[in-house]
């Protein structure tokens, strides 16, 4: 079967008299019957080139759900009187979340059923529970088209009643104040930036509710939410490189805000509330990798801010967590995360952990008075483990470890963390997992993926469906490149901008190092990245295609000159900061020069599939199905190039625990096909 092919349209870009053609223009036409038509032959195509895999894909599928366990349920968190879980029962996509007073007495009420209301949608995603201070509603936010487009619905929970309440175009979640009825909430705009703040009375239209604040800066987005203390309700301002808070005493719903500290360009700062009277402040104001404030919650200006915690320059103030008598910091070192605990009257202490890689995280923790800290941990080895830490006796007690069905042999496989040394000097840290009895001689098969921007560190996780490729023989490997934050600030700052090739050549140096140590070879290396991640596979396979057998890029953002100049696409304005501003002209030829769709070359490019959503609110789905066109057109590449459009989903793809794993199957089954290909 022949590869479907686009027509070409000629269409001229111009700007800073530089002119581009690009002759796929007209893909972005979401409704346009002759888009769609393209995009449904370009399905077929993959289906048929991928025809011999589809056995294959349905052992994989049945393989990777296989490990899920089907009757599941979370460790309980205890919230205002209740103890809140989310429960899975045999054969459900969706989740029922539950709450109780004692759920240790098996007895629960049930709070949604999503499986029920996720029944008569193609796709269908809950967001923002957010429970009134009296416990009697729940409001929450549902996507059923996948753009992340959200409509707040109120559940009466003495009842089991779905009110009148409806409010459209939101972000999902909503906000009470201590009255039980009066929500706080974020509006999008038609860029599907969240712009407005607004304030909804229970009963009442949508039409009646009042703005409280617009934010104008198209660059900021903003969002609405309430205080661990349960004190404030906090509207935050956020750009790329900096923040603004406002504050209202929650029991006074009608009242003013106030701002907390001024914005000032590239100060970022974060707020949290203790109610001894003290805001505790993470800013990054002469500390780059941030640094701890306190301020009293009646003078909140910069000028009143008291250092607590000095900036550090070889550790990364990530967040805070604040209790009635601790302060709990995750921080980053070396590219490890940790956790130190502070006690607010005697000496800190850091949580020990013994693996050479692994990532550990504060869960949910919403009991301001508890002196428990819960946590997660895992590593590439190592299943998710929530643990409870008890802060004053410092005893550690294992709550739930994520269980794969079927039986997993942690000893069956090694992780280390490796160093890649760059073309400019710097290390590169590698977390990697292998099969413990795999020979470094280049012959066996390896996955590298990558991330690398927006400040975003990749932490090694353990993933269950990764276990269908480990047993094949695969390593797994993560390069922690410039534009991620595993390094802190530093690393970020040195990935971004007229940085950002910084990203792509550690990619490639990664590569190449883990080659040159033996774990794989060109002919059997396989790339893996997706959103910003797949802009970073779309640039390393123009830049050094022989180091790749074949190459994955899942919802590639990869026709950046062209997305960043129009303001009317749904993010652009916020990325400047990240990417620069191509109407400035260093800008506009930096990205040109690193653009995958103006960079496809004639050139033997390794094996692609490119996937996509056609709902897509963060990538919009012309930018991969228009780099295909260019590629099979343009590079006189042997090798197949594949789009698979999911027709009914967005930028994360599929809803539902098991669904999801369709292309996970697909991808996986991709790689295995490449390699017996190969063979």
């Amino acid at each position: 079967m022949n590869p479907p092919i686009a027509k070409r349209v000629h269409h001229v870009l111009e700007k800073h008299h530089d002119v581009r053609i690009d002759p796929y223009y007209w893909l972005n036409q979401r409704e346009d019957e002759e888009v769609l038509e393209y995009l449904r032959a370009e399905n077929e195509y993959k289906e048929e080139i991928l025809n011999p895999t589809r056995k294959l894909q349905e052992d994989l599928f049945k393989e990777i759900t296989g490990r899920i366990k089907q009757t599941d349920m979370s460790v309980p968190y205890f919230m205002n009187g209740y103890f809140y879980q989310m429960r899975y029962e045999e054969g459900n996509e969706h989740p029922l979340y539950v709450r109780s007073k004692q759920f240790d007495k098996g007895l629960y009420d049930e709070l949604l059923d999503v499986n029920e209301l996720a029944e008569p949608h193609d796709y269908y995603q809950i967001g923002g529970l957010s429970v009134s201070p009296n416990n009697q509603y729940l409001a929450f936010g549902e996507d059923t088209v996948s753009r992340r487009i959200y409509t707040i619905r109120v559940k009466n929970l003495s009842t089991g009643e779905i009110l009148e309440d409806e409010i459209n175009t939101t972000t999902g979640r909503a906000v009470w104040a201590n009255d039980n009825k009066t929500l706080f909430y974020t509006r999008k705009d038609n860029s599907l930036r969240a712009f407005k703040i607004f304030k909804h009375r229970m009963g009442t239209s949508q039409d009646e509710d009042v703005e409280i604040y617009h934010e104008e800066d198209d660059t900021f987005n903003t969002i609405v939410y309430k205080s661990k203390s349960g004190k404030y309700i906090i509207i935050a301002s956020y750009a790329t490189l900096s923040t603004e808070f406002r504050i209202l005493d929650a029991d006074l719903p009608d009242g003013a805000f106030r701002i907390f500290a001024p914005r000032q360009k590239k100060h970022e700062y974060y707020i949290d509330h203790h109610l001894n009277g003290t805001f505790f402040i993470r800013t990054n104001q002469e500390a780059k990798n941030f640094k701890l404030m306190e301020t009293s919650e009646d003078r909140t200006e910069m000028e009143h801010w008291r250092e607590i915690l000095p900036h550090r320059q070889d550790v990364l103030l990530e967040d805070v967590e604040v209790f009635r008598d601790f302060i709990v910091l995750s921080e980053r070192q070396h590219g490890l995360t940790h956790i130190c605990v502070r006690p607010l009257h005697g000496d800190s202490y850091y949580i020990p952990f013994d693996e050479p890689t692994y990532t550990v995280y504060p869960g949910t923790n919403r009991d301001f008075e508890s002196s428990v800290l819960r946590f997660g941990y895992t590593s590439l080895v190592t299943p998710i483990t929530t643990y409870d830490f008890d802060m004053q006796t410092q005893v550690r007690t294992q709550m739930k470890q994520q269980e794969v069905e079927g039986g997993y042999d942690p000893s069956l496989y090694a992780s280390e963390r490796l160093y890649a040394t760059a073309r400019d000097g710097e290390r590169v840290p590698i977390s990697i997992i292998y099969p413990r009895d795999l020979e470094r001689n280049g012959q066996a098969p390896l996955l590298v993926y990558g991330y690398g921007s927006y400040g975003h560190s990749i932490d090694p996780t353990f993933n269950s469906a990764r276990l269908s490729l480990l047993e094949r023989g695969f390593s797994f490997a993560i390069a922690h490149i410039r534009g991620g934050q595993e390094m802190g600030r530093d690393w970020y700052e040195q990935g971004k901008f007229l940085k950002k090739k910084n990203t792509f050549f550690d990619f490639i140096d990664c590569t190449r190092y883990l080659q040159e140590e033996g774990f794989s070879s060109p002919e059997k290396t396989f790339a893996l990245g997706g959103s910003a991640g797949g802009l970073l596979i779309g640039a390393v396979i123009n830049e050094s295609p022989e180091l790749y057998r074949g190459v994955i890029a899942a919802v590639p953002f990869v026709d950046v000159v062209t997305t960043m100049l129009d303001d009317s696409i749904p993010l652009t304005t916020g990325e400047y900061d990240e990417w620069g501003n191509p109407n400035d002209e260093k800008y506009y030829h930096y990205m040109k020069s690193y653009s995958p769709y103006d960079n496809v070359r004639k050139q033997q490019y390794p094996a692609l599939l490119v996937t996509t959503g056609l709902h897509d609110s963060q990538v919009q789905y012309w930018e991969p199905a228009k780099w295909v066109a260019k590629m099979r057109s343009e590079s006189g590449s042997k090798n197949p190039i594949l789009l698979h459009t999911n027709m009914e989903t967005g930028h994360s793809g599929a809803s539902g625990r098991f669904k999801r794993h369709r292309e996970t199957a697909l991808e996986f089954a991709f790689l295995l096909w490449l390699l017996e290909e190969n063979n």
